[in-house]
């Protein structure tokens, strides 16, 4: 069976090549090729003996997942929804800015952890999606900004070297930032997560920043351990109430994790955060977690941990309980957390119109959890 060389990171692609007879240096061409100019054609890849490409041509592939949907919203932002095989379909969404571009990547087919107010999480859980899943999004998604720019897209580029290709090739680079923000928890995919970072971080890749890359978490304590220790990459934190007893209901698996425990595992992470602190995710749902004295009890709580707190307006979707809170609501909150001295920002909503906006990422989920249908039969009795 052929081995799908985007799931490799540097280690295993040095040893893919050594099973070849081939030395060390030709990893670092080919992860080039494939990952700095988007190549998947071996026969492409001219500074590569004709035997080794034909070796490779016969052993290896280079195939991302399939795109089903391709969607503008009017503010530019882009969402994909990528075939991952057996009824799942993920999303992937690009948020183009006036000084980077962001692109969310999903790290599971569904969630598990059931955030009652997350699109993705009422839909269910099926798998965990493999490396060459998680980092073909960000391969495809480069290469789909690159053809547009090359067609006059209004997509803002960096140029960037790769003079190792051996012709002064030069790429267009639209994606400054990665945040595995999408569907999933990638904390509970933890290996295969950290794999596809390497290959983000990794200059022969990618050559992102360890403050470009950032890891959202619903707070798998253990999880943000093992990230401070073997990959230690911008942290956000889905924090979302300020008290135990609201955040058990908005995110369950805070009853295995709670938020005492959760604090005292960011101060731990901030010793190796890449920024220096954590950030809080706050999604503000009216009349829930929005009030002056709930600002105040947050404060209070995250006053020891160096963090940003960043309110996100809620974003709704079918069948959502949840409303979002108004913007006054919203100021009042950011003004009680500033006064304490603590940073808050709210951000922006980007494709709302086409469902690309904070929580509302579903895909198509073949639920092994039968959350929906039991959800179903509890709203028909």
């Amino acid at each position: 069976m052929a081995v799908n060389l985007l799931g490799l990171d540097a280690r295993r692609l040095q040893t893919f090549c050594a099973g070849l007879g081939e030395k060390p240096f030709r990893a670092q061409q080919l992860m080039r090729w494939i990952h700095h100019a988007g190549v998947d054609d071996f026969e492409a890849m001219t500074d590569m003996s004709r035997p080794l490409r034909e070796r490779l041509a016969q052993q290896a592939t280079i195939t991302a997942p399939r795109v089903l949907r391709d969607t503008t919203a009017a503010d530019g932002t882009r969402k994909w929804l990528l075939d991952v095989g057996t009824g799942n379909a993920i999303e992937s969404v690009f948020i183009p800015e006036e000084k980077r571009g962001t692109l969310c990547i999903s790290s599971q087919a569904g969630c598990a952890l059931a955030c009652t107010f997350c699109s993705t999480g009422r839909q269910g859980f099926n798998r965990n999606l493999t490396v060459e899943e998680i980092i073909g999004q960000l391969w495809l998604t480069a290469r789909a900004l690159r053809a547009c720019a090359a067609q006059g897209g209004e997509v803002r580029t960096a140029q960037s070297d790769v003079g190792s290709l051996g012709r002064g090739v030069t790429e267009e680079r639209p994606i400054t930032n990665v945040v595995m923000m999408g569907m999933g928890e990638p904390l509970a995919n933890f290996d295969n997560v950290v794999t596809a970072m390497r290959l983000m971080l990794d200059d022969h890749a990618y050559g992102l920043s360890r403050r470009r890359v950032t890891v959202s978490t619903a707070g798998l304590v253990p999880g943000i351990d093992r990230l401070r220790e073997e990959c230690p990459v911008s942290l956000a934190v889905s924090l979302h109430a300020p008290n135990d007893e609201l955040r058990n209901e908005l995110v369950p698996i805070n009853r295995k994790y709670p938020i005492k425990e959760l604090l005292a595992s960011c101060l731990r992470y901030v010793e190796a955060a890449p920024r220096g602190y954590v950030m809080f995710e706050y999604v503000m749902l009216a009349g829930v977690n929005d009030t002056v004295f709930q600002a105040r009890e947050l404060a209070a709580l995250v006053k020891d941990v160096p963090c940003k707190v960043n309110l996100i307006p809620f974003n709704p979707f079918p069948g959502v309980q949840y409303e979002r809170s108004s913007p006054g609501a919203i100021d009042r909150f950011r003004e009680v957390l500033m006064q304490a001295g603590r940073i808050a920002t709210v951000r922006k909503t980007r494709g709302e119109d086409i469902d690309a906006a904070c929580g509302q990422l579903a895909g198509q989920v073949q639920d092994r959890t039968n959350r929906t249908r039991r959800r179903e039969g509890e709203l028909s009795r």
